[in-house]
């Protein structure tokens, strides 16, 4: 029978959600402020291999930046504005490494989920950077992060780099071969998009054994529904709306 899902069950989007710009230190605290246990965040490869926390392929979005994250070096993405596009408050807030970012967690407490998300092309090397810092941060720790993908490559790197440190299988829609890919990258969970997750999905996943997450809830009655339905824990970019004890 399997155990009780250990970590905390709200789990904050990006780091703050809607509350702070995403994929930052600002973010991270935000959700700490508000008495969250958990975050997630997104990490990607600059040209010259540093882990970044970002979600896009391009800059433009979340920094005042332009260009392809996987094309610029560190030097300059870490000179980029990634707050005042979200408020003023925020302005000239950073793009984080991932090593600051993990630091940040460990202060505070903090589990994440951390999302391999790598530019086209650069999967093994994502996943490869990924795993490595993880180990250096947390690999003497009992409460290890989830490293999850929608890339399984991402996640046989990340087993063979790390066999240690849990996986989640990321996915929008359940395809056939889902359980198979799952057992094969040695992964504890199975993460899906709420939207598309049917209640007799739910079933199938949690009795074949693994633990099911589900993103982005931001209504109270799809929560209560998607508990219901055994859901473990949940991303939230509403922060305001889930107390970190709604469940």
């Amino acid at each position: 029978m399997q155990r009780p899902w250990p970590y905390p069950r709200i789990i904050a989007h990006r780091g703050g959600g809607t509350l702070a710009p995403e994929n930052t230190l600002a973010g991270i605290r935000k959700a700490a402020e508000m008495s969250f246990g958990a975050v997630e965040f997104d990490v990607m490869l600059s040209a010259d291999e540093v882990a970044v926390l970002i979600h896009d392929e391009t800059l433009e979005r979340t920094t005042n930046g332009h260009g392809s994250v996987a094309a610029t070096p560190y030097a300059a993405i870490a000179g980029l504005d990634a707050g005042s596009w979200f408020g003023p408050k925020y302005r000239d807030e950073r793009v984080p490494t991932f090593e600051q970012a993990g630091k940040l967690c460990v202060e505070l407490g903090l589990w994440p989920n951390i999302e391999i998300k790598p530019a086209p092309g650069f999967e093994r090397q994502t996943a490869a950077a990924t795993a490595r810092l993880a180990t250096d941060l947390w690999g003497g720790g009992s409460r290890k992060p989830l490293l999850s993908s929608f890339h399984q490559i991402c996640l046989d790197v990340a087993r063979t780099a790390a066999p240690d440190f849990p996986r989640g299988y990321l996915t929008d829609r359940l395809e056939p071969g889902w359980q198979e890919a799952a057992r094969r990258l040695g992964c504890i969970s199975v993460h899906c998009n709420c939207e598309h997750l049917t209640e007799a999905q739910a079933y199938d996943i949690k009795n074949a054994g693994y633990w099911l997450l589900c993103y982005t809830v931001n209504k109270a009655d799809s929560a209560r529904r998607l508990f219901s339905w055994g859901v473990d824990a949940l991303f939230t970019d509403r922060l305001d709306l889930f107390p970190p004890k709604f469940a």
